[in-house]
């Protein structure tokens, strides 16, 4: 179980791609340039008592050398079974969908340093089921939507041509306690492919 959860945070956390890279050749260039866009997100895969399903995209684009925003969507599936320690029976299940999404930005004071603040709002339903030992069961379900704003800082470093790879830390600092970041730290790695 203990693996199951190690396994369901490192997955649910994990940023395909978010770092890019390219020439600084600013001067000459006007206009939109494909080779600054930013794609990436979040996907993650978790099976079993605990259950999560995480595709969450973002798309932006690196305005300058030091400043880079986007948008990004946010859709979760997961549920979680209680089972009796005794009997090995389901006590209760929790499932729960998050949609959403929110805005970007990112500053980077040197190339391979940022700093990231992110703005979001998620919608979520809970279903909680009870099992009673009679067999009868009870379920709850309640509906609501919860801000965040993620802030935080990461770093990345270029493996060679336009491929690298990053790490990031942040967390949400308006600590709702129904916050789908359960307020603690969230930590991203990835890998980054520029156009």
């Amino acid at each position: 179980m203990k693996r199951l959860l190690i396994c369901f945070f490192f997955l649910a956390g994990v940023q395909l791609a978010h770092a890019q890279y390219y020439k600084t050749d600013t001067a000459t260039r006007k206009g939109f340039d494909p080779s600054r866009l930013v794609l990436g997100g979040s996907l993650g895969m978790v099976f079993g008592d605990v259950t999560n399903v995480d595709i969450s995209p973002l798309v932006g684009y690196r305005f300058s050398d030091y400043i880079a925003a986007g948008v990004n969507l946010n859709a979760q599936y997961g549920q979680f079974k209680s089972r009796d320690y005794y009997t090995g029976n389901t006590t209760q299940r929790d499932k729960y969908t998050i949609f959403g999404g929110g805005i970007w930005g990112r500053v980077y004071p040197i190339p391979m340093v940022f700093i990231h603040i992110q703005p979001e709002y998620n919608f979520v339903t809970q279903n909680s089921t009870v099992y009673q030992a009679n067999g009868d069961k009870q379920t709850y379900k309640t509906n609501y939507g919860v801000p965040s704003l993620l802030v935080g800082a990461g770093y990345t470093q270029s493996v060679g041509g336009r491929v690298g790879i990053g790490i990031s830390i942040l967390y949400d600092v308006i600590q709702d306690n129904r916050s789908p970041y359960n307020n603690s730290l969230i930590y991203r790695v990835g890998a980054g492919l520029g156009f």
